[in-house]
């Protein structure tokens, strides 16, 4: 054998052997994988189990997709992101969920009506990480006004204790959804709370419109019947009638 012709084989079989294998195209997976959500979304949107986004496909796709990136399947993830004035938002037990499941601690320290304690480290570390919320903390931020921090005040501290604690110990495991649900203004139950329309100053400042009296109807009353039936009905024909003096229309009573 030639030495040309062992040089053209080795050249072939490095060819063969080094050639780099074309990458995967991520935002194709990503792509099909919407695909895919749609198809299930479709039929979800159509049952209770959808929850809030009953009805919504488009909104089960978007729940299914940013559940995929935290590692949620899709049932959890319809039931643990709520969209709270147009943003995603974890719910408070969901976002626990997801850092322990990373094999960081979470630890719920005390617990009551007035105070929560948490503490936390990160996975691999021997430092712990205390984060406290109070009912004097909530005030100051104006929370004790709502609807959910009068019914449940001690569930509402571990929400916010929850949120900022896991930011701080492990952020990288949240992919960019950083808030509690329960922290976000405007959370009512799991759903959307109605966007409140902005004051009308003139309508209330506006005096109170007055209200007339009505006409007394007319005492003789004249049926269809007794109508005219040639159309030249005239009803200021007859202006004679002697009314009491207290049922006159727009009279003042006696």
């Amino acid at each position: 054998m030639s030495t040309n012709e062992i040089a053209t084989r080795d050249e072939q079989t490095v060819a063969t052997t080094a050639a780099p294998q074309p990458p995967a195209n991520e935002l194709m997976e990503w792509v099909e994988s919407a695909r895919q959500a749609h198809l299930v979304a479709q039929s979800l949107a159509k049952t209770q189990f959808a929850g809030a986004y009953r009805g919504k496909p488009d909104e089960i796709v978007a729940a299914i997709l940013t559940g995929q990136e935290l590692g949620l399947q899709p049932m959890t993830a319809l039931k643990s992101i709520d969209v709270i004035q147009g943003q995603p938002a974890l719910r408070a037990h969901a976002m626990r969920a997801i850092v322990q499941h990373q094999g960081h601690d979470i630890e719920l320290v005390e617990s009551t009506e007035t105070r929560c304690v948490m503490r936390g480290r990160r996975k691999g570390s021997d430092t712990w990480q205390t984060v406290e919320w109070t009912i004097q903390r909530a005030d100051k931020l104006g929370l004790l006004g709502k609807d959910q921090w009068k019914k449940q005040p001690k569930t509402m501290l571990i929400a916010r204790a929850t949120g900022e604690l896991c930011r701080l110990i492990a952020s990288d495991a949240l992919h960019g959804l950083p808030y509690a649900a329960e922290e976000v203004d405007g959370y009512a139950h799991g759903e959307v709370a109605p966007t409140k329309a902005p004051l009308n100053v003139a309508a209330l400042t506006a005096p109170a419109p007055r209200t007339e009296a009505p006409a007394a109807e007319h005492e003789y009353a004249v049926t269809r019947d007794d109508q005219p039936t040639d159309g030249a009905w005239d009803t200021d024909a007859d202006d004679s009638t002697d009314w009491p003096e207290t049922a006159q229309p727009g009279g003042a009573a006696a």
